[in-house]
C-alpha cells in the first residue's frame, strides 16, 4: 500500500503529465494555427511524439533526476522539454509562442541556440543517444584524474524513440561502451511502435533484450500499467494478457485509434474468455484500460526509476501510445499530424482550461491540485540555468618546431605531443587523445608511451611483462590520457564531442585530440557535424591524406575533405606544409579550443618527408594563422602567382624556380587554410552588402599586389575546388590543379605525374594561362 506522501506525489505527477501534454500540444498549435504566417509554410511540430513522452518526462524531471544528471531528449519531444522549463520558470512564454520562429525555441533541443539549459543537442537520429554513453566515460575520466569529486557525479540519460533503435551508430556505441565498462547511464525507449512511415516491426523487438543484456546492460521492460496488471488478476485476465502479448503493433495502434467499441468487438472475437473484463466496463473505460501501458503509468515509471539507483547501465523499454490523450492517438499518419482548431478546443474543454488561459502554467487545476503540482516542481533537482563555460583554463606555451632538415608533418605532430608530455604543465595534463585503432599509424604512440591508456581498472602490458621488445609500451590505468577506440569513426567523433563538451557538461575543460585517416572523415561525417553543432571543442588530426599516401592506394587516398571543411561551421581547417607552420598552428588550435569566440581545429597532415624552408624572420606567422602568406613575394603588378596548399610545397617551389626568370615578379603563395580565407572573404562581402564597410579580408589583401589581369595556378593534393574559388576574389584568371578522380597505388613521382600535380603540370598550367 502506498503511503500518503507517495500517493500525493503520484497524483501531482499525473497532473504534471497532463500539463506537459497540453503545453506541448498548445505550443505547436499556436505556431501552426494562431501565429501569423508570412510565408504560408507549415511550421510543423510533433504533437503525437510529444504526447507519448509526457508521463516519462514528468516522472524523470520531477521525481528521478538529480542536479548532476544530464539528459539527451528525444528530438521530437523538444516541446515537452521546453514545457518543463516553463513550469520551472526558466523558459518564457515569448519563447514558447515563437516555437520554430526566428530567435525562438528551436525545433529540436539545441545547446547553443536554445535559452534553456540543454545538456546535449539532438536532432540527428541516434547520435543524442550514443553521446550519453561517451559522456559517462568522460565523467569517469574526470573522476579518476581528480578533476571532479564523487558527489558531483551524475547519471547520463538518453530519451529515444523506438525507431532510433534502427540507427547503426547506437550499436557501434554499445560495443565501445561495453569495452570501456561504462556506468551511470540510462537509455529510455519510448516504445510507441510507430515511426514516420510505418509501424515498428514486431519480430525485431524481442531481440533488444538479448543485445543489451549481452553488453552488460540491465533491461527493464514497462509493458503494462497498474490497471492492466490488476485486470490480469480478474476472471478472464489470463486470456486478455495472452491476447495483448500476441497482438501485432499495427493492430494495437489501429484499435487504439478506433476506440472502446472496436476493442470490445475484436476481443470478443479473438479472446472470448476475457468477456467478464469487458462486461465490467463501458467503452470509455475499456479504451482507458487497453491504453494503460507502462510508459503512461506514473506508479510503474516511478517504481522502475527508483529500483535502478545503482551505477549499472540500464535500458528502460517503456511501452506507450503515440499521441496518447490526443484525438489521433494510434493513427498511422499521426507522426506529423496536427490537431485542428476544433480538436484543440475539445481537448482544452476536456482538461478544464478556460479560453484565454491556455498559457497559464497550471490552468484547469483546482487550487489544491495546482499547489501540489507547483510544490513538486519546486522540489525538482534539475538544473534551471545554463552552466557558465570555462574559458582559458590553461596557458598555451610556445611550441617549438622539431629540429630536422627533412620532416613530415605527421611525424612532427607526434614529436610535438611527446615534447609537450615531457614538459608537463596544465595544458599537457588536460590533453586527452583518442583514435579508432590507428594510434600507432597516426604517430600517437610516443604520447601513449608517456601518458598511458585510460582504464578504470588496471590493464597490464602483457608484452612488456613478457619482455618482448616493442616500441609501444602501453599500460592501462586511471591516470592514462589516451582512450583507444575500435574502428568506427562515428564513435571517434562522438567521443570528441563528449570530450569537447566536458567544460560545458561537467565544468572542467579538456583538450581532446583525435586522429584518423583523412579519407575516413566521411565515414563519421554526421557525428562530426553533430559535434560542431554543439560547439564541442577538439583538435582533429587527419593523416595521412591525398595521393601523397602513395602505395596505399585509392581507398586510403582522400579527395574531398578540404571541401568538407569549407562547408562545416565550427571547424577550422589548417593544412601546413612545413613543421614550423604545424607547431604554430597547433599553438593556435589550443588557444581556439578554449576561447570564447573559438572553434575546433582540423589539421590535414601527411607522411611525406620534405625539406624544410629557411626563415629569416617571423613575419610569416600572422599570415599563416589567418590562412596564407607569401613564401615568395610577388612584384607589384605581377602577372602571375603560384598558389599551393600542404605537402605539395616542393613541387610548387620547384616550379617557381623554373618559371621565375620567364615570369618577372612571379609570386609563390602558401595557403595554410583555404577554409579560413574563404570565410573571411564571404564575411567581407556580407558586411559590404549590409552596409557595414568591412575592412578587406585577408585573402583580398594577399592578392592585391597582383595585376588585375594576373593568372593564378592553384595546387592542392585534394579537390581543386578548394582553391579554385580564389579566382573570384579579385577576378583573376585561374588554372586549378588537384584531384578529381580516385587515386591508385604508385610512387609519388608516378602519381604526381599522372594526376597533374608535378612540376611539369604546374609549368604547363602557367603557360596555358598566358596563352589564353
Amino acid at each position: 500500500m502506498l503511503n500518503r506522501t507517495r500517493s500525493a506525489d503520484l497524483d501531482a505527477l499525473r497532473l504534471l503529465d497532463d500539463r506537459l501534454r497540453w503545453l506541448s500540444a498548445w505550443t505547436i498549435h499556436n505556431a501552426n494555427h494562431l501565429r501569423e504566417s508570412t510565408d504560408g509554410l507549415k511550421v510543423g511540430g510533433h504533437q503525437a511524439s510529444c504526447a507519448s513522452m509526457t508521463a516519462i518526462m514528468a516522472a524523470l524531471y520531477f521525481h528521478a533526476l538529480g542536479p548532476n544528471d544530464k539528459v539527451a531528449v528525444k528530438p521530437h519531444a523538444g516541446p515537452v522539454l521546453h514545457a518543463i522549463h516553463y513550469l520551472l520558470g526558466s523558459q518564457s512564454r515569448e519563447q514558447l509562442e515563437n516555437f520554430r520562429g526566428f530567435g525562438g525555441m528551436q525545433s529540436y533541443p539545441s545547446r547553443t541556440k536554445d535559452r534553456i539549459p540543454v545538456d546535449f543537442s539532438t536532432g540527428s537520429v541516434g547520435l543524442g543517444v550514443a553521446i550519453t554513453a561517451f559522456a559517462s566515460l568522460i565523467q569517469d575520466y574526470l573522476l579518476a584524474h581528480g578533476l571532479m569529486q564523487p558527489e558531483e557525479a551524475g547519471r547520463m540519460v538518453a530519451l529515444m524513440g523506438d525507431a532510433e533503435l534502427d540507427e547503426g551508430n547506437i550499436y557501434e556505441c554499445l560495443i565501445e561502451a561495453y569495452k570501456h565498462d561504462i556506468r551511470n547511464c540510462w537509455w529510455i525507449v519510448d516504445y510507441n511502435r510507430q515511426s514516420l512511415d510505418a509501424t515498428t516491426a514486431d519480430r525485431m523487438f524481442s531481440r533488444f533484450d538479448e543485445i543489451f543484456a549481452s553488453c552488460g546492460w540491465r533491461v527493464v521492460t514497462l509493458k503494462y500499467g497498474k490497471r492492466l496488471e490488476a485486470a490480469f488478476t480478474e476472471e478472464g485476465g489470463e486470456a486478455l494478457k495472452r491476447w495483448i502479448d500476441e497482438c501485432g503493433n499495427a493492430d494495437y495502434a489501429a484499435l487504439t485509434y478506433l476506440g472502446g467499441a472496436a476493442w470490445r468487438e475484436r476481443l470478443l472475437k479473438d479472446a472470448p474468455a476475457c468477456a467478464p473484463i469487458l462486461d465490467a466496463r463501458d467503452d470509455d473505460a475499456l479504451a482507458a484500460l487497453m491504453t494503460n501501458l507502462g510508459g503512461h503509468d506514473m506508479e510503474a515509471l516511478v517504481e522502475a526509476f527508483d529500483t535502478a539507483q545503482d551505477d549499472v547501465p540500464t535500458l528502460f523499454i517503456a511501452y506507450t501510445i503515440k499521441g496518447q490523450g490526443l484525438p489521433f492517438a494510434g493513427h498511422k499518419d499521426n507522426h506529423a499530424g496536427l490537431m485542428n482548431p476544433g480538436q484543440i478546443a475539445a481537448l482544452r474543454e476536456k482538461m478544464g482550461i478556460a479560453q484565454g488561459e491556455e498559457w497559464e502554467p497550471y490552468a484547469g487545476l483546482g487550487d489544491n491540485s495546482a499547489e501540489a503540482a507547483r510544490m513538486l516542481v519546486e522540489r525538482s533537482g534539475v538544473a534551471k540555468v545554463k552552466r557558465e563555460r570555462p574559458w582559458n583554463v590553461a596557458e598555451v606555451p610556445f611550441i617549438p618546431a622539431p629540429a630536422g632538415d627533412e620532416q613530415s608533418t605527421q611525424a612532427a605532430f607526434g614529436k610535438i605531443l611527446l615534447d609537450l608530455s615531457r614538459a608537463g604543465g596544465a595544458l599537457a595534463d588536460r590533453i586527452v587523445t583518442t583514435s579508432p585503432d590507428v594510434t600507432v599509424s597516426t604517430n600517437l604512440g610516443a604520447w601513449v608511451n608517456q601518458r598511458g591508456l585510460f582504464r578504470r581498472s588496471e590493464l597490464a602490458d602483457v608484452f612488456a611483462a613478457a619482455k618482448i621488445p616493442s616500441a609501444q609500451k602501453w599500460g592501462g590505468h586511471q591516470a592514462g590520457q589516451h582512450i583507444e577506440l575500435g574502428i568506427a569513426e562515428n564513435n571517434l567523433f562522438l567521443m570528441l564531442a563528449a570530450l569537447g563538451l566536458a567544460g560545458d557538461v561537467f565544468g572542467e575543460r579538456l583538450f581532446p585530440i583525435g586522429t584518423v585517416y583523412d579519407p575516413f572523415i566521411a565515414r563519421g561525417l554526421d557525428a562530426l557535424n553533430y559535434a560542431c553543432y554543439q560547439d564541442a571543442r577538439f583538435m582533429l588530426v587527419a593523416t595521412p591524406s591525398g595521393v601523397t599516401l602513395g602505395p596505399e592506394g585509392g581507398a586510403h587516398q582522400s579527395i574531398n575533405p578540404p571541401l568538407i571543411a569549407l562547408g562545416q561551421p565550427g571547424l577550422r581547417h589548417y593544412e601546413p606544409a612545413f613543421v614550423d607552420e604545424l607547431a604554430l598552428l597547433m599553438e593556435e588550435g589550443f588557444r581556439l579550443m578554449q576561447a570564447d569566440d573559438g572553434e575546433s581545429v582540423y589539421l590535414r597532415l601527411t607522411t611525406r618527408t620534405i625539406r624544410q624552408v629557411e626563415r629569416t624572420d617571423d613575419s610569416w606567422k600572422a599570415g599563416a594563422i589567418q590562412g596564407g602568406y607569401w613564401l615568395r613575394e610577388p612584384a607589384p603588378g605581377a602577372e602571375a602567382a603560384l598558389v599551393y596548399c600542404g605537402a605539395i610545397a616542393p613541387e610548387a617551389l620547384a616550379a617557381w624556380e623554373a618559371l621565375k626568370d620567364d615570369v618577372p615578379g612571379l609570386g609563390l603563395l602558401a595557403i595554410t587554410s583555404p577554409d579560413l580565407l574563404h570565410r573571411g572573404w564571404s564575411a567581407r562581402r556580407s558586411g559590404r552588402w549590409a552596409g557595414k564597410g568591412a575592412e578587406p579580408s585577408h585573402v583580398e589583401t594577399l592578392l592585391a599586389p597582383l595585376s588585375r589581369d594576373a593568372g593564378l595556378v592553384t595546387l592542392l593534393d585534394g579537390s581543386p575546388a578548394a582553391l579554385s574559388w580564389l579566382g573570384g576574389v579579385l577576378g583573376h584568371r585561374i588554372s586549378p590543379l588537384g584531384l578529381d578522380r580516385f587515386g591508385q597505388t604508385g610512387s609519388l613521382e608516378d602519381l604526381y605525374r599522372h594526376y597533374r600535380l608535378d612540376v611539369d603540370a604546374i609549368v604547363e598550367a602557367a603557360a596555358e594561362l598566358f596563352l589564353d
